[in-house]
């Protein structure tokens, strides 16, 4: 069961992600924007309400869903860290561990705020759909 105080932290992180992707912080928006995106049963304003005033913290499988929508990871949105832990294969040196270049570079974002954080990975996105479209057949 969670505390108090991680509640409260876990709220502050869902409407900091909110913010910085334009979401009103309003539970009947959370609520309707999460239901949009969910397959299993819808919740209510109610309980959007609750997340963003810190008295509960989604399941597992919604907060997955949340961290899909605002794009965090759901660590990240859960515990307010980023998970370090790159797919298998990439950004890896032959021994399998960062590179002293790409652990400086994710020193680096995660020192930025959320809203640039944002910035950062949507430029990332645009770059990997760049180069994909560009491979031949």
């Amino acid at each position: 069961m969670s505390t108090s105080t991680e509640t409260q932290a876990f709220a502050l992180r869902l409407r900091q992600a909110l913010e910085s992707c334009g979401v009103r912080l309003s539970p009947t928006v959370v609520a309707n924007e999460f239901n949009l995106r969910y397959w299993g049963r819808s919740i209510t304003p109610h309980t959007a309400r609750n997340w963003l005033l810190g008295k509960a913290i989604p399941t597992q499988d919604k907060l997955r869903v949340l961290a899909d929508w605002l794009q965090v990871g759901p660590d990240e949105l859960r515990f307010g860290q980023a998970a370090l832990t790159p797919k298998v294969g990439e950004g890896l040196d032959a021994g399998g561990a960062l590179s002293m270049v790409d652990r400086e570079m994710l020193s680096r974002y995660l020192s930025l705020s959320l809203h640039y954080r944002k910035t950062v990975r949507d430029v990332v996105s645009a770059l990997v759909l760049a180069s994909q479209a560009q491979k031949p057949d």
